[in-house]
């Protein structure tokens, strides 16, 4: 299945449908050195190993058009900066909201179906109104704006259009929903909405697929089995010692006791050496110790035994306390750059190119590749059941 993707990245989200059978023909990016990445690795990593070309450029100066009848599915996650908790929360006012060029590649295109995931921040009350707008526009994409109109004056448009529920042009049945990577596997708490759509002529159904691991499970696995500590080796005093999941209790019924247990930080990087001692081909795979990392109000690090926070890009660098493990006793430590891809499970023959901290910036930025291959293989699934591959 054809794909083109958008604001690439690092390629987190493409590796992800890559492994969901998708074919990507395409990487759009305009960060260098995510470019870099993207170039170093296609062909030669596990992932992405059919021919790709990547483009690094302005999405905004792209002709979409000639793609149109080649291109089964777009994907992407647009700039998240406009909506983002550590932005400067300007939505539609920000130049950096790339949401218009989303609609524009579907516009113009005219895919299949599509796959966009932005910030939690986006569903904020303050942001209703424009959400709203985004996936109304999602639905309708050739229903454009007017020369100069005004977006809330466009909005109400699609409304009218929308209740009368006889449009004929271009439209894509869309579902939303704000995903926590952690209930598939990822072992970092990310919250994410997650947008996709279907062309409406292919009459596919499909949801948003069952989540498979809880924290429930966790809990069970830490503190009354404890088979956590048992798997992982350690001494008798870490099963005693349950202070860091607070005053947390689950109900005995609860269905998601069955689920797998949420990962966690020791469970994705116990593999690995001490970066303060590993070895010279380990630090040829970017497992190399930053010293400075200090813990303060606000910034206290990710306790090694439950998934890490939100991985975070920085917009002035490598953001302390989403990117430092917390210890039991107390000590913490900046990741890894090969720690944190792992967190976003990134596979280890894979090379994040630049410097600490913009390696730290691309993978903070990344969708989960386990997330990922979750929801592609399950959108081709549908599309394959619908018989539309």
């Amino acid at each position: 299945m054809n794909c083109i993707e958008l604001f690439s990245g690092a390629g987190g989200l493409a590796i992800g449908l890559d492994r969901s059978g998708f074919r990507h023909s395409q990487l759009i990016e305009w960060n260098h050195d995510a470019c870099e990445t993207l170039r170093f690795n296609v062909g030669k990593s596990l992932a992405l190993d059919h021919p790709c070309s990547v483009h690094e450029g302005d999405v905004r100066n792209m002709d979409f058009g000639e793609y149109e009848g080649k291109i089964d599915f777009i994907a992407g996650g647009p700039p998240c900066q406009p909506f983002s908790l550590g932005g400067k929360h300007k939505a539609f006012l920000d130049e950096r909201d790339m949401f218009p060029q989303a609609i524009r590649s579907i516009r113009e295109i005219k895919p299949k179906a599509f796959l966009f995931e932005n910030v939690k921040g986006l569903t904020r009350k303050s942001f209703a109104t424009y959400l709203e707008y985004i996936t109304l526009q999602l639905q309708y994409p050739d229903y454009e704006a007017k020369p100069n109109e005004e977006w809330a004056k466009h909005l109400a448009r699609l409304e009218k259009i929308h209740t009368k529920g006889n449009y004929t042009g271009l439209h894509y049945n869309l579902v939303y929903q704000v995903v926590n990577a952690a209930d598939f596997g990822v072992p970092q708490k990310r919250e994410r909405i997650i947008f996709v759509g279907f062309r409406s002529d292919l009459g596919v159904e499909w949801s948003f697929p069952a989540k498979t691991h809880s924290e429930a499970a966790l809990y069970f696995d830490q503190c009354i089995s404890k088979d956590y500590w048992d798997r992982h080796e350690m001494p008798k005093r870490f099963k005693n010692d349950l202070s860091f999941w607070g005053n947390a209790r689950f109900p005995k019924e609860d269905a998601d006791f069955a689920l797998k247990p949420w990962k966690t930080i020791r469970d994705a990087i116990s593999d690995l050496p001490d970066p303060r001692k590993a070895s010279y081909a380990w630090k040829m795979k970017a497992h190399v110790f930053q010293d400075g990392a200090r813990a303060y109000p606000g910034h206290t690090g990710s306790y090694i035994d439950l998934p890490s926070k939100t991985i975070k890009a920085g917009t002035h660098g490598v953001p302390g306390g989403e990117n430092m493990i917390l210890f039991p006793d107390g000590s913490v430590r900046y990741l890894s750059t090969r720690e944190a891809a792992r967190i976003q499970t990134f596979p280890d023959a894979y090379d994040i190119a630049g410097s600490w901290t913009e390696a730290m910036r691309q993978i903070g930025n990344a969708v989960p590749v386990t997330l990922a291959k979750a929801i592609g293989s399950s959108i081709k699934d549908a599309l394959n059941n619908a018989g539309k591959l």
